[in-house]
């Protein structure tokens, strides 16, 4: 069964939206020039509040590799999401300090940028929207069908403009791990326990 993470996680009225649902992952984005970003120390008191069995997932962007150690060393976080501009030569110096399963964010435009994802040595690729202005968050769906045409050989995250209207179209003839979301879930600007159930709803139902 495709799996759902819920990401952008700020506050505890989220947090509260997403417990009364239990996605299997929650997120939170630490790139300063989110709209959704939250410090470390406020992420801390989240993932406290948050439900046990949810998997958190932190958001990072051509970060320093110490600050994602620091993360996963005070138990923030549970897996590791890079949505920046990171290649292998940092995936192997993140992989030194910190042992967490690392997912990859790739920007779609074409096949050609499915097919190149192979490259990356991760653990998990996830498939976003392509933006030349921004690294992600765009609201924007990119043609999920590409991915029909190209052999993915690791578990994948499909992210972009999702929401409970759409989702079900977009994964049509598809396996992925999970559908991640993010705006598609929220009501000015905070997460929307009723969405959220009927995102769920409509990726396992």
């Amino acid at each position: 069964m495709v799996k759902v993470k819920i990401c952008g996680i700020k506050n505890l009225q989220d947090v509260q939206a997403v417990n009364k649902h239990k996605p299997d992952f929650a997120g939170f984005v630490f790139y300063p020039l989110s709209k959704r970003y939250v410090s470390l120390i406020v992420a801390r008191r989240l993932k406290a509040a948050l439900n046990r069995h949810i998997k958190t997932v932190g958001v990072f962007v051509n970060a320093p590799v110490e600050e994602i150690a620091a993360a996963a060393e005070i138990g923030i976080i549970d897996l590791v999401q890079l949505h920046g501009d990171e290649g292998n030569a940092y995936i192997a110096e993140l992989k030194k300090i910190c042992k967490l399963p690392i997912i990859k964010a790739v920007r779609v435009q074409d096949e050609n940028d499915i097919k190149r994802a192979d490259y990356y040595n991760c653990d998990y690729l996830l498939f976003d929207t392509y933006s030349q202005s921004a690294y992600g968050g765009t609201g924007r769906q990119f043609n999920t069908q590409l991915l029909k045409g190209v052999k993915i050989h690791k578990p994948y995250f499909i992210a972009g403009g999702l929401n409970a209207d759409n989702v079900r179209c977009a994964l049509k003839g598809l396996k992925p791990f999970a559908a991640d979301v993010s705006g598609g879930v929220e009501t000015d600007g905070g997460k929307d326990a009723a969405k959220i159930k009927g995102f769920i709803k409509q990726v396992k139902g």
